[in-house]
């Protein structure tokens, strides 16, 4: 059989194997399956073409990377005994670091990558991810999030690099990491993945999901054809150049019509004109959605989003349906077998092209790099590179850091301090995030201020101080850390994005009457305004993920601030949307800022 023969070009491999398979199997193709509604033999009889992990759908509670290979082999297994034997593909949110596992690296959240503004950084964040997705496994990663959130009240905006499509396509640079270097002489726009331990990637989420109306998730992004080409679609241009394999649809609308039924933007202009060979896959639930309230006419969903060009369909929990409305519709003519073809030879090629018929199955020789410390120190780095120093003293001549890390006594405080659940946000273990210093391994701000000082100088910690309390202490200095609870998609969307209580009383009663640095740990920005004049120096943290160490790195000087703001940093939320280039652009701190320290020299003595 041509199609089991490496040798063969990967066309007459697609061609051969497409001969072969009946309607049932090339509709099985076309749809993907949580792991939590499936069994190996729904894999076999369905031919079922793809499963995934929703956000913490794991195999066991703090499953290990055996527990995840053991899993996806036995679907594997059951998909490798079906007719033709054709492997599935297992998909997972690997969007920053493999967040979903327990003790994996859980990196910056993309809008702290887009303040480092070093591509180079996030190529290798990629490769260290794609090495800890293929040790549990898993070759297929729902990264990178490419939007270019324009509006910071929308729950997705830490996903962005940043308001600017020049630094989102810059950070493109994470599919090589992903996927592998296209090698000089392959086809441009054709999907790549170069070997065992590199991972499908997924350019999402197409297109203008960061352009909604007041930044509500899922909405409508009102603009002209100009505006989404200019803004919202470079970055995609750059991905399918790279090789990326696939692109997963927004479940936002553009001018009204949404992007699941967009026959327009993802068959004639993704695939016709930008020549994207890959395949494109629907969001969770993501055909449903066309309708309101979703699955009213659910057979409409499903006719209109197959017509739009979407190839495979993510039905978590109901493969029968989709698969019987769908072909019933091809039956009747309504869906012509072309369309059915065409998703199929692109899932297909995919398939193929990452080697996936020849090594179907995983074993165990990459499991020590789950989490491993090489992949931790490169966290740490990225953390180190994203922070933003917006305020260090009243002027140049009187900055507060660096820190002295040999003095009498410091006062820790704020509820972000000492939560290592807090620190990485939301796409951690769960899908909302947890707080808690219990959900995975990694380094809280706290534990690493305490490691970083000489042992003669004193930590305090309180959580929320009364100013009191904070009097008593006589402490040198305070570091506050404070910031926003975890949250994912629409939980997160926030009109007023105010910091909660008890950040702003914990400010109030700390910076009083101490020196203090306030490190704020959030999504996006936030209204700072009423404190800032009672703020010593203020360090924007983004979700640093599980590597605290580089917060406490620059703060007490073995590194100097160098991080810019990838999104602008607004005076009050009556302001927003407020974009760089804006005519009325009057920020609290523009695009681009960030003031710098320099590190500093120890003399050995």
């Amino acid at each position: 059989m041509k199609y089991k023969d490496p040798k063969q070009p990967i066309n007459a491999r697609i061609q051969d194997l497409m001969n072969r398979m009946t309607l049932a199997e090339k509709i099985g193709q076309m749809a993907q399956l949580d792991r939590v509604s499936t069994t190996p033999e729904i894999m076999k009889n369905y031919s079922i073409g793809s499963l995934l992990s929703g956000g913490g759908s794991a195999p066991c509670p703090r499953a290990t990377a055996e527990d995840w290979v053991k899993m996806v082999n036995e679907f594997q297994k059951g998909s490798l005994s079906s007719r033709l034997g054709i492997p599935m593909i297992y998909g997972i949110d690997a969007v920053h670091g493999h967040n979903n596992v327990y003790k994996a690296t859980i990196f910056p959240h993309n809008i702290g990558l887009g303040a480092t503004r070093d591509p180079d950084l996030v190529k290798r964040i990629g490769a260290a991810t794609a090495l800890e997705v293929r040790a549990t496994g898993i070759p297929y990663v729902f990264a990178p999030c490419i939007a270019v959130c324009r509006d910071p009240r929308w729950g997705r905006c830490y996903e962005s690099y940043s308001e600017d499509h020049k630094i989102v396509q810059e950070m493109t640079e994470i599919i090589n990491g992903l996927q592998g270097e296209i090698p000089a002489n392959s086809r441009k726009g054709v999907p790549y993945v170069g070997g065992k331990d590199k991972v499908v990637a997924c350019a999402k989420h197409f297109v203008g999901d960061g352009g909604t109306t007041r930044g509500i998730n899922e909405n409508n992004t009102v603009t002209d054809w100009h505006g989404l080409l200019s803004i919202h679609m470079p970055a995609y241009y750059n991905s399918i150049i790279k090789g990326v394999s696939t692109v997963m649809v927004s479940y936002s609308s553009w001018n009204g019509v949404k992007m699941h039924a967009n026959h327009h933007l993802v068959t004639k202009f993704l695939k016709d004109t930008l020549k994207f060979r890959g395949f494109v896959i629907s969001d969770w639930h993501g055909i449903d959605k066309i309708t309101s309230p979703p699955k009213a006419n659910y057979t409409y969903a499903v006719q209109v989003g197959i017509q739009a060009g979407i190839d495979m369909v993510m039905v978590p929990y109901n493969q029968t349906e989709f698969i019987d409305i769908l072909t019933s519709l091809v039956e009747k003519n309504v869906i012509p077998m072309s369309r059915i073809n065409d998703a199929v030879r692109r899932i297909l090629r995919v398939k193929f092209s990452m080697g996936l018929f020849e090594n179907p199955l995983a074993d165990l020789s990459l499991v020590d790099q789950l989490g491993k410390q090489a992949h931790r120190d490169l966290a740490r780095e990225a953390v180190r590179k994203s922070l933003v120093l917006l305020k260090n003293g009243e002027n140049a001549d009187s900055p507060l850091l660096p820190l002295p890390k040999k003095t009498s006594r410091i006062l820790v405080a704020g509820n972000h301090a000492n939560n290592l659940g807090y620190q990485c946000g939301g796409w951690t273990i769960t899908w909302q995030g947890l707080g808690g210093n219990n959900l995975t391994s990694g380094t809280t701000i706290l534990s690493a201020i305490s490691g970083a000082v000489d042992p003669s100088t004193e930590i305090v910690y309180s959580e929320n101080p009364d100013a009191e309390f904070v009097k008593s202490t006589n402490a040198s200095y305070a570091i506050v850390v404070v910031g926003e609870p975890p949250y994912t998609e629409t939980a997160g969307d926030n009109l007023n994005l105010t910091i909660p209580e008890p950040g702003p009383s914990t400010i109030s009663n700390v910076c009083g009457s101490v020196k203090c640095v306030v490190v704020i740990i959030s999504g996006r920005p936030l209204v700072i305004e009423p404190y800032l004049s009672s703020i010593d120096a203020l360090v924007a943290a983004w979700l640093p993920g599980s590597e605290g160490q580089g917060v406490a790195d620059v703060l007490f000087g073995d590194y100097g601030f160098t991080g810019k703001l990838s999104s602008t940093w607004f005076k009050t939320v009556d302001q927003l949307p407020m974009n760089v280039g804006d005519e009325h652009y009057d920020p609290l701190f523009p695009f681009g800022f960030g003031l710098t320290t320099d590190p500093v020299v120890v003399v050995a003595r």
